[in-house]
């Protein structure tokens, strides 16, 4: 890494501030995380995927279930339908490799179905939980070794937003259901991403109970105009979290088709009892 663990933590924290923190490779590497929008034209190396799975499928997963799968998608044209459903976003495209991470009963259900067993269990909220956890545990483990190659990522939350048509493009069976995409690619060093500031530990961090700090209010002040300078450095519109967080979930309106996953998500047979 050319960035010392200093910088980082002050890029991660806003300028001055630099929690005190062990350091390692691993640490320094994940401090050093962004979200990289703009991809090269440029293929990955031959068992990119395969290794990335094989860090994937080293993160926890409940009970031994496994109750995920991974859907690579490198086909241009099945990409560009994607990213249309997913508000027409371009690293989609740019990007050679999107990743679908699924919470997927169907395997064991299968399995249930040649030895004439009842799953009960799997309508329940909690098993619903279980393969969406696990599947962003498997994901982030992928992502953190994607990186540690030199490639970047970025997550792909608007494949939810049109749920139906994705479900339908992937061809996905009941009880399957995608998370999240994860785009992985090389980083276009003409359009570099950067490291974009978060909360400070003082308003995260609760010991033994949960308190709410007597600094909130003025923590979240500080951490406005940190991420409202941050935003006008990269050339975008100045916004601060507050107003940010706020709007996102104001109306219902703002999760752009996403208020119907509920009843979609019934129809793959996830009941959510």
């Amino acid at each position: 890494m050319s960035e010392a663990p200093t910088d980082l933590l002050q890029q991660r924290y806003g300028s001055g501030a630099s929690p005190a923190v062990i350091d390692n490779p691993i640490i320094t590497a994940l401090l050093a995380h962004r979200s990289v929008r703009a991809y090269l034209d440029r293929p990955l190396p031959e068992g990119t995927l395969e290794t990335l799975l094989a860090a994937a499928q080293s993160a926890a997963t409940s009970s031994n279930l496994q109750a995920w799968s991974l859907l690579a998608v490198a086909d241009p044209e099945r990409k560009a339908r994607l990213a249309t459903l997913a508000g027409n976003q371009a690293h989609i495209l740019q990007a050679p490799l999107l990743l679908v991470w699924l919470a997927d009963f169907s395997r064991i259900r299968r399995l249930a179905d040649l030895q004439g067993a009842e799953l009960e269990a799997v309508d329940y909220l909690d098993s619903f939980l279980v393969a969406s956890l696990d599947a962003a545990l498997a994901a982030q483990n992928a992502a953190v070794a994607a990186e540690s190659l030199g490639l970047g990522t970025v997550y792909i939350g608007a494949l939810r937003n049109r749920l139906s048509e994705v479900i339908e493009e992937l061809r996905l069976p009941p009880l399957v259901y995608p998370v999240f995409g994860l785009c992985v690619g090389y980083p276009d060093p003409v359009h570099p991403a950067a490291i974009k500031p978060r909360l400070p530990q003082e308003l995260v961090l609760h010991r033994e109970t949960y308190r709410v700090s007597p600094t909130e209010a003025g923590a979240i002040e500080r951490y406005d105009r940190i991420l409202a300078d941050f935003y006008r450095q990269q050339g975008l519109p100045s916004a601060n979290w507050s107003s940010q967080a706020i709007e996102r979930l104001k109306k219902v309106e703002t999760l752009n088709g996403r208020e119907q996953i509920g009843q979609r998500l019934k129809k793959q047979q996830f009941e959510l009892l």
